[in-house]
């Protein structure tokens, strides 16, 4: 197929983000003496701002970074905890059996973002936290245009941004959804992100910017405490890994989803996946069928790994792969029940001139998070926590100081103990279904970068807030693909040519022989692949 916009490529570095002014910010980071780390920071502070509906210094963030110097794969958790407030018995006083998606009852994690922001400049920053953050405050300062995703998304939630003023205030400041085009300002977002440059994370943990989250929550009826800000510390891990077809795959440990996703790929590794290229609905069969497999255990398992203990060591098996895969049929479909779950989420990819690389996936859980904004500091906290159970017997039960179930999961494929794919997804439920899509056109299909990405996709089960047992299906697929899956016991329903359920990925190769970097992002979105 031709591809949807040429492929990028570079020699001194390239980054891909699903909003052009984020890349470009990257870019200039790069080109300014900045490292892989350094310009993911400055991708990821301005998706915060002109993306605000997927991202903001209000959520939480993954990271995978590749230290070329020591050939190491780093594993960065920035995911907040629950505040010491958060007990099952508060809400259930409330009067609530589950906690609200939306509103200040919400916010029940504190944002790991920022944090985390910090945490990868100190160890691989090049340059100063200032430079990193430039864009960023420029266009929170001075304004930029609201895209039309922005725009279309602000819409569909206004109803929910409407609820608060200081929401309404920074969002609709017209008192109306703004159109594309519209020149929107954040300047108490800029406060923030200057008091970062100055300061670090204190400029955010601690002081004013603190103290105004507290008091607004408390306004609006949470308890959240000075300490719970001030204590909170993101975390060094050592990545999870397996191997298909003679590539590694790096993703991010528990608390993050990144397990199923190796899962699928041990369980596609006992089949001839190659062989499917030209049978387009046995090959979407075979990866759905894979994923509910995978999707059973990561739902029965998938906690703070301090709260419970993970099998990753059986679930990531060969053998268990193999019993796993003794399951699925070419003929018929395994039943599943999922469950609902957001997907506003942002992805970032990374590589500098020095083979340092970096996957970044940042996120507020649904789109505008919580929909609650913390006062003058213009911030939008996230609504992660409100997948947590007041089920105390659930896996994922809610408890001060746990981490949540996370979907966040940035990937990269190595070959021969070298990176050759950086890549990752926005997406919830969709993110180990597209990373997987990635990983499969790369390896089996032998499809360049844009190709892997633009090609038409699925979604099986829950985003959004909707449960469904649906397989939602691109309407670029044929009537004969649309209709082999049914006979096969699918649940089709198909969406739109490029479909925002699919996604935005995006993924950088570098070249084993040459060392070109060829970056690809995803038309779903309003991003760009730019190198150097």
């Amino acid at each position: 197929m031709k591809t949807s916009r040429s492929i990028a490529m570079a020699t001194e570095g390239m980054v891909a983000s699903p909003h052009y002014f984020a890349s470009l910010a990257g870019l200039r980071v790069l080109q300014d003496g900045g490292s892989a780390v350094d310009a993911a920071i400055a991708v990821n502070a301005t998706l915060g701002i002109v993306y605000p509906h997927m991202s903001g210094m209000g959520g939480d963030s993954f990271w995978l970074i590749n230290d070329a110097e020591n050939n190491k794969v780093h594993a960065l958790n920035g995911s907040g905890r629950a505040v010491k407030s958060a007990t099952r018995e508060r809400y259930k006083k409330l009067g609530l059996s589950v906690i609200p998606q939306r509103g200040p009852h919400a916010a029940v994690t504190v944002p790991g973002t920022v944090d985390a922001w910090c945490m990868a400049h100190e160890r691989f920053g090049k340059v100063s936290m200032a430079k990193c953050l430039e864009q960023a405050i420029k266009y929170a300062r001075d304004g930029y245009p609201v895209s039309a995703g922005q725009a279309m998304f602000t819409r569909n939630t206004a109803q929910v941004l409407g609820r608060y003023k200081t929401t309404s205030e920074v969002f609709m400041p017209n008192g109306r959804p703004p159109e594309a085009g519209d020149i929107m300002r954040f300047p108490g977002m800029a406060n923030v992100m200057e008091a970062i440059a100055r300061e670090g994370r204190a400029g955010f943990y601690e002081g004013e910017v603190r103290d105004e989250i507290i008091a607004s929550l408390a306004a609006a009826g949470g308890e959240w405490q000075s300490s719970d800000l001030t204590d909170h510390a993101g975390t060094w891990s050592e990545p999870i890994s397996t191997t298909y077809r003679g590539y590694t795959c790096y993703q991010h440990p528990p608390n993050s989803q990144g397990f199923a996703h190796l899962m699928v790929l041990n369980i596609l590794e006992q089949f001839d996946v190659a062989a499917l290229k030209n049978d387009r609905a046995a090959y979407i069969h075979l990866l759905v069928e894979a994923t509910k497999l995978a999707f059973r255990d990561r739902d029965r398992y998938l906690t703070c790994p301090d709260a419970g203990q993970i099998p990753l060591d059986r679930l990531l098996s060969k053998e268990y792969a193999a019993e796993l895969a003794k399951q699925i049929s070419f003929d018929t479909t395994i039943e599943n029940q999922p469950q609902p779950m957001g997907q506003d989420t942002t992805c970032t990819v990374v590589v500098d001139r020095h083979g340092n690389a970096a996957s970044v996936i940042q996120s507020l859980y649904h789109e505008f998070g919580s929909g609650f904004v913390a006062g003058k500091t213009g911030i939008l906290l996230q609504n992660r926590g409100s997948f947590f159970s007041l089920d105390e017997n659930h896996v994922n039960t809610l408890m001060p100081g746990k981490r949540c179930f996370h979907t966040l999961m940035p990937g990269m494929l190595f070959r021969n103990g070298k990176p050759e794919l950086v890549y990752g997804t926005m997406g919830g439920e969709g993110q180990p279904q597209t990373s997987t899509a990635l990983v499969t056109r790369y390896v089996d299909f032998n499809h360049d970068v844009q190709t892997a990405v633009d090609n038409p996709r699925w979604l099986y089960g829950r985003t959004w807030g909707d449960a469904t047992q649906a397989l939602r299906v691109e309407n670029r697929f044929s009537e004969e693909v649309f209709a082999a899956l049914r006979a096969r016991g699918h649940q089709v329903e198909i969406t739109e040519a490029w479909s925002d359920f699919m996604g935005h990925a995006a993924a950088i190769k570098i070249d084993p022989q040459t060392g070109v970097l060829s970056g690809a992002a995803d038309p779903r979105g309003e991003g760009i692949a730019v190198g150097w």
